[in-house]
């Protein structure tokens, strides 16, 4: 057996059963944090099951305090929206030709925004960003006349999530190196959100477990009570 290192050793010996607040949590985070700046992860396990429609929990929510990452974004727009959504900061802006740039397999963005009338070139894109969680949608406010505020929104901080078919929700809520108020901000934040989110179809306990946890950290079980209509 492989010798644990001292790392390993003091995760191994936390107790995987206690019930931690949101303080104590970030606070062994950072007793065992790595020597890069790694992202603060909460992972929710819903009481919902995402194969049936009304069951189904998805949206947007702008976390106060920023994600503490660098994310890219491309445009579907053309004259006067294409300049704004440059200016507000875009990485990439197109039309036809961002959509044959995708289908040639350039995906790295994080974020895909679009204006209403670009959508018949972008439906053309369903087999390429679907798979990828990146086709905009006018329910998640990527499909809008409005690309300014779209851009500097994705740019400011707003994070999507969207349940898995486990019926769980994973995102990151900033970085270790923010401060322990700006964590909570957006620890809170989020659930918020998803709590405000629960689906007409969900029945029984909707929040069942929540833990944090860092890139390379232990993972923490959060008092259930730290999570309002919990």
């Amino acid at each position: 057996m492989a010798k644990q290192t001292k790392k390993q050793k003091t995760v191994a010996e936390l107790d995987n059963e206690k019930l931690y607040t949101v303080d104590e949590a970030i606070k062994v985070l950072r007793e065992h944090k790595a020597k890069f700046d790694e992202t603060v992860e909460i992972a929710i396990n819903l009481g919902v099951d995402p194969r049936h429609a009304d069951q189904m929990v998805r949206g947007m929510v702008s976390l106060p305090s920023g994600t503490g990452k660098d994310v890219k974004v491309a445009v579907f727009a053309k004259g006067d929206n294409a300049d704004k959504a440059l200016a507000a900061g875009a990485d990439k802006v197109g039309a036809e030709d961002l959509m044959e740039d995708m289908q040639n397999g350039n995906l790295d963005y994080d974020r895909v925004i679009a204006t209403p009338d670009m959508m018949g070139v972008v439906g053309r894109l369903g087999k390429v960003l679907g798979p990828k969680g990146l086709m905009p949608n006018p329910k998640l406010g990527t499909v809008t006349p409005n690309v300014e505020q779209a851009v500097k929104d994705a740019k400011g901080g707003q994070v999507e999530f969207r349940v898995e078919k486990m019926g769980i929700i994973h995102s990151g809520i900033g970085k270790l190196s923010f401060k322990d108020e700006d964590l909570k901000a957006n620890f809170k934040a989020l659930t918020d959100a998803i709590v405000k989110a629960k689906p007409s179809g969900a029945k029984g306990k909707y929040v069942k477990k929540v833990s944090l946890t860092s890139t390379m950290g232990p993972g923490l079980k959060v008092d259930l009570a730290e999570v309002e209509g919990a």
